[in-house]
């Protein structure tokens, strides 16, 4: 594919070098700067460009080395969005539930776009690799799921409407500083699309008093009026979560739900879908994937480190082309490997094995990537 996503691609975020966490604890503590922090940063970001590079990948990332959380520290800068307390929803892995709660974005104000977020973020991992630079940020729907109503203040906004009219605007206008800057790849990570695949998670949208049937055409409709300034060079892709931390997860359920108005209704290119277990459902829903975009299967865990077996991999791929063209199908990791800053309870060593096994069938099934 000579256009993203690629491939053989990842999700964006890599597992922090303990120069890294220990630099960002030091600043915490204030022993250091922000300046003496972004400088142990762009060091770690040279280090995990090179590992993809090395690798073969066409889209790299900086690894997502600059962010506590995949969404806070995005949402968090644009005027009116602060972070106050956590989801009451638990995560839980094959061992039982895992006591973390993720950070709830709550707006207190009207939401602008002040100043560029990851505009220099960009150039400098542009101005570090020769292959094709992606940029991964939060769908604006973590501004509205986790809390719906509840979370947006009814004094700034007591017409909702307007409220996802200043958050599109809002994202608009730093997708066009990232577009002018010569971002052409750009990744929006979306839990809530996944989430309403959960029949638990459905049922507690109906209870902050929201339709289940009718959000996926809402945030479809939201999103595209997010991106709808991208220039025509400019990929976008949408990766659905169902929650990464430490291993740990916070939704179930096949795409079933969801699926028809994913693929007919988001004017995305790609989508990067989590197939790593059951619990992502079968690959049925894929029959609504029209001509002309990407899905990229999620078919390598990033939560275990034990290595998938070749044969399984590819037979599940050739599975999944029963329902989409097999051209139209890539290979990535489920996940990142640190969607939070803590990583998931997986090796470096490990981490490197899982994505030299995606290139390694990508050339078996497809003859390169």
């Amino acid at each position: 594919m000579k256009t993203p996503p690629f491939r053989a691609d990842h999700v964006g975020s890599f597992l922090r070098p303990k120069e890294l966490t220990e630099a960002r604890a030091q600043f915490k503590s204030g022993d250091i700067s922000a300046a003496e922090l972004r400088a142990v940063e762009d060091e770690a970001i040279k280090g995990v460009v090179k590992f993809q590079e090395e690798l073969g990948l066409k889209g790299i990332t900086d690894g997502e080395y600059r962010r506590r959380f995949f969404h806070v520290d995005f949402l968090t800068q644009l005027d009116g969005v602060v972070e106050e307390g956590g989801m009451s929803k638990k995560f839980q892995n094959a061992k039982g539930e895992v006591d973390f709660a993720p950070p709830a974005m709550k707006v207190n104000g009207k939401v602008r776009h002040s100043k560029p977020v990851e505009l220099e973020n960009f150039k400098f991992l542009k101005s570090i690799t020769k292959q094709t630079p992606k940029v991964t940020i939060p769908s604006p729907t973590m501004l509205h799921f986790r809390g719906g109503r509840n979370a947006v203040d009814e004094t700034a906004y007591p017409d909702m409407e307007e409220f996802y009219a200043d958050v599109a605007k809002a994202y608009q206008e730093e997708i066009t500083a990232l577009a002018d800057a010569g971002c052409a790849y750009l990744q929006l990570d979306d839990t809530n699309l996944a989430y309403l695949c959960d029949p638990e998670q459905r049922e507690g949208a109906r209870q902050r008093g929201e339709d289940p049937d009718e959000l996926p055409r809402m945030y479809a409709k939201w999103i595209n009026e997010a991106i709808k300034t991208k220039p025509d060079n400019m990929r976008v892709a949408i990766h659905l979560c169902r929650g990464n931390f430490k291993s740990s997860w916070a939704a179930e359920g096949g795409y079933e739900p969801v699926a028809e108005v994913l693929f007919n209704e988001l004017g995305v290119d790609g989508y990067f879908l989590e197939y790593d277990d059951d619990r992502s459902g079968d690959f049925r829903p894929l029959r609504f994937v029209p001509k002309g975009k990407t899905v990229v299967l999620g078919l390598v865990s990033t939560k275990l480190g034990e290595l998938e077996k070749k044969e399984d991999i590819v037979r599940r791929i050739h599975e999944a082309a029963e329902y989409a063209d097999l051209d139209q199908l890539a290979l990535s990791p489920q996940c990142g490997f640190s969607s939070t800053e803590h990583g998931n309870d997986i090796l470096v060593e490990q981490q490197a094995a899982k994505m030299r096994f995606i290139i390694d069938v990508v050339n078996d099934v497809w003859g390169g990537f």
